[in-house]
């Protein structure tokens, strides 16, 4: 093995030699003086994002996790586009847990808030670009020429003579090539790989069985673990009888962490038969009183009240009694499960100088912390493998790391390798939710039915509060997830007011995909058609004319309506209802088409998706997660909620906490605006707009509002 690594702190750029002799390289940003001092001295470092074997392989080392979304094709684009590599060589590794693979913008390694396309967006194409001319400055020295008279094509070195040489053949020597301090990326022009429609490299994997998720995870000598979690958020163990789960065949042993009693066993069933044999007696604590009947009184009367201020323009006071025509409605929804296909699970081998952890994860950072914490070990002894994710929509980036701290707890009591699984009772049961919310919001239109004033009360619990984020994502006592969507309201409305109440309750809950936007566009969006109706306007005319200085909002609408014939005759029975929201960077509007029954069933037949996020890298990626977005957002329109009774969550599973049906799933028509703006995300921003736009249908159908979710089918049958 041999190589040089060149630190050039200008770009930060670094290279390293490759194992068995090839070319490593990545690019680091804002990295220490003390890192990059000791990572020079190293002759082997696991920091890079490339590698290019003597095999011709490019093995792109990726730092997000894969649940779905599509990075580990997305990002492997952005680098092969630049490196002019051999689609068809490409590999893809997931990156060990360090500080050089962290995220650009929120400085800890994570996958979350549709930002890993854009937040490595410049990072990999200069990592691509890099390794691209270190590979055509070795070829121009092996041939002793004019290194302008080479191009790299498709992993390969050309010289206008004809010569050829393969990326293989010269990345021994290419990893001892300076790093190039001006780099030149590609004109978009030119791109062959990026801003098409490419298959993703994981499905193979996931279509043959050889995809290792996180329930595939297996250690040698390992038990499996189900935990008894108190059936109320907070409770303790108060007394414990274990003789009869001890005596079920395979159970190995039984112990008390923090978050329960663990039953350790040869496989699962014998732990879950175990576990269900247990005898405990529970201390329920506090929140054995609470309800979601009694949450919705204690936010109605909050939602009367004065809030603190996220967003004031104007006299509301003055405008509200100056208008012609007033609008006093309130809004509902609830909390919501996560409900990830893949339940939670974490697989530890806790030693006593080291900790390694396979696990479906979305915060390595804050996962790796906390195992080091709970084991006394210290960070860097602590090693995550990061498998694919069966699902994650935010469940498994919790800052308060539970799924990964219990197994770690339950590993150190044990003194032997251990998978932890929650069952999906478990997992509905458990904790983490999208919050409930309550809004209260008066609007007024003027004597020409144009919007005057918009005073909107916002009540649901914070999901930073208490965690390291609540710093950065909390000012003033407001909460930016709880008013995003709403605090940044786009239509022209001179006095407006949106002010927040975070009240304390004892349920955990959490970011849910599209986090504040899940909430505030359905009531945004719902009002906005509201207001259409009592001013006699078309809904989307209605929109266009308040958002004559957004234009981008203005182009997905307009691409929208137009792709579903937004005007034209509907079959009888249907009505199209309109929606466009901007969340993550990116703009979607959405139309649907949508019947009800006499019986007051919901049907979405057809929805029309315009998005605009910005330059894009894998059309393929966009479509389907726009699809996918629908799906999600229409399994809390149409069926979801989580309720709690004496402080009990009353649902466990697909039988009770029901999401969208193959049958019910509508055909989705995507359709994607090409410009240069800024990258944006795309796995959250095409759920906020599927609420307003199948709730603003049914209002066309039936005459009636839907202002509280899920829609409940008695609320809409025929007279």
């Amino acid at each position: 093995m041999k190589g040089i690594i060149n630190i050039s702190r200008r770009d930060f750029l670094k290279t390293g030699a490759a194992i068995s002799g090839g070319l490593i390289l990545g690019l680091h940003l804002n990295l220490p003086e003390s890192l990059a001092a000791g990572q020079q001295a190293a002759a082997l470092v696991p920091n890079a994002f490339v590698r290019i074997g003597t095999d011709d392989m490019v093995t792109i080392i990726v730092n997000h996790s894969e649940m779905g979304q599509g990075v580990y094709t997305s990002l492997p684009m952005l680098v092969a586009e630049e490196l002019e590599a051999d689609w068809k060589k490409i590999r893809v590794e997931a990156a060990p847990v360090d500080p050089v693979y962290n995220h650009t913008a929120f400085g800890m390694q994570m996958t979350g808030g549709s930002t890993s396309v854009w937040s490595e967006y410049d990072r990999l194409r200069k990592v691509g670009a890099a390794a691209r001319e270190m590979l055509i400055a070795a070829a121009a020295e092996t041939w002793k020429v004019n290194r302008k008279g080479c191009r790299a094509e498709k992993g390969v070195v050309i010289h206008k003579s004809g010569k050829r040489l393969r990326y293989g053949q010269l990345a021994e020597k290419a990893a001892a090539m300076p790093v190039p301090s001006d780099i030149k990326l590609k004109d978009p022009q030119k791109y062959r790989i990026v801003g098409r429609p490419t298959l993703r490299i994981d499905s193979r994997e996931k279509v043959n069985g050889k995809a290792i998720f996180g329930l595939d995870a297996s250690v040698s000598g390992m038990l499996t673990a189900v935990v008894a979690h108190p059936p109320v958020f907070g409770g303790k163990v108060k007394s414990l009888h274990a003789e009869k789960a001890r005596a079920v065949a395979g159970v190995k042993d039984i112990v008390q962490v923090p978050s329960g009693v663990a039953v350790l066993a040869t496989g699962f069933w014998p732990a879950l038969t175990g576990r269900d044999a247990l005898e405990i007696v529970w201390d329920e604590g506090p929140n054995a009183k609470l309800s979601t009947s009694g949450l919705r009184e204690q936010y109605a009367a909050l939602a009367m009240t004065p809030g603190a201020v996220a967003r004031k323009e104007g006299s509301v006071d003055t405008a509200l009694a100056k208008a012609a025509k007033r609008l006093r409605v309130e809004y509902e929804v609830p909390y919501l499960a996560h409900a990830t296909m893949e339940p939670l699970n974490c697989t530890v081998d806790l030693r006593p100088d080291s900790c390694e952890i396979w696990v479906g994860t979305q915060f390595q950072t804050v996962d790796r912390n906390a195992a080091a914490a709970i084991s006394g070990l210290k960070p860097e002894q602590v090693r995550i493998h990061t498998l694919f994710l069966g699902g994650g929509f935010g469940r498994r980036a919790n800052p308060a790391s539970d799924f990964v701290s219990e197994a770690v707890h339950v590993a150190k009591a044990a003194k032997a390798p251990v998978k932890v699984i929650w069952t999906r009772e478990n997992d509905m049961r458990g904790g983490y939710y999208r919050p409930l919310w309550y809004d209260r919001i008066e609007a007024g239109l003027d004597e020409k039915g144009g919007p005057v004033v918009w005073k909107h009360t916002i009540v649901g619990q914070s999901i930073v509060a208490g965690t390291p984020f609540e710093k950065a994502l909390a000012k003033n006592g407001i909460d930016n997830t709880s008013v995003e969507g709403a605090a940044d309201l786009p239509y022209a409305i001179p006095n407006i007011l949106v002010d927040l109440h975070s009240p304390s309750v004892g349920v955990p809950v959490l970011w849910w995909r599209s986090v504040g936007h899940s909430h505030t566009a359905f009531v945004v969006e719902s009002l906005i058609d509201e207001l259409a109706h009592e001013a006699k306007k078309d809904p989307y005319e209605f929109r266009r004319g308040l958002l004559a200085k957004h234009s981008r909002h203005l182009g997905v609408l307009k691409l929208a309506a137009g792709k579903a014939g937004w005007g034209t005759p509907m079959p009888e029975g249907r009505a199209r209802g309109i929606a466009v929201h901007e969340s993550f960077g990116s703009y979607v509007a959405e139309v649907a088409e949508v019947s009800v029954s006499p019986a007051g069933e919901v049907r979405v037949h057809r929805v029309v998706c315009a998005v605009d996020c910005g330059e894009f890298v894998n059309p393929a990626t966009i479509r389907a997660q726009m699809e996918s977005a629908v799906s999600f957002g229409l399994s809390a329109v149409l069926h979801s909620e989580i309720t709690l009774e004496g402080g009990r969550v009353r649902q466990s599973n697909f039988h009770d906490y029901k999401v969208l049906r193959l049958n019910e799933m509508p055909e989705v028509e995507v359709h994607i605006v090409h410009n240069s703006e800024k990258p944006g995300g795309i796995g959250e921003p095409g759920v906020p707009p599927i609420a307003p736009a199948v709730c603003n249908a049914i209002f066309l159908l039936t005459g009636k509002r839907v202002r509280r979710l899920p829609v409940r089918p008695e609320d809409l049958r025929h007279a």
